[in-house]
């Protein structure tokens, strides 16, 4: 769980990370930003998922908790593409 950034990652937010785009389909990982108001529950770090849409500047992630499909709206900036 991450309670602060490293010495290198502290300032300003990138812009290309603010605004970076995904495609349907695309594989995706969790990773708060935690410079961002307001922050989601932690219980989300670390965690990925599928997109499966886009809603206004956020996209609609589907990932599994235990056995259960859920959907969670997260804007682009806690989202980092998987290989």
């Amino acid at each position: 769980m991450i309670k602060r950034k490293s010495f290198k990652e502290h300032g300003k937010i990138r812009l290309s990370r603010y605004f970076q785009e995904f495609k349907e389909g695309d594989r995706i990982t969790v990773i708060r930003e935690l410079a961002m108001q307001p922050k989601f529950p932690k219980k989300l770090q670390g965690r990925s998922g599928v997109i499966s849409g886009k809603r206004g500047r956020s996209f609609i992630i589907k990932m599994n908790d235990l056995n259960k499909l859920k959907t969670y709206i997260i804007h682009p900036i806690h989202l980092k593409k998987l290989k």
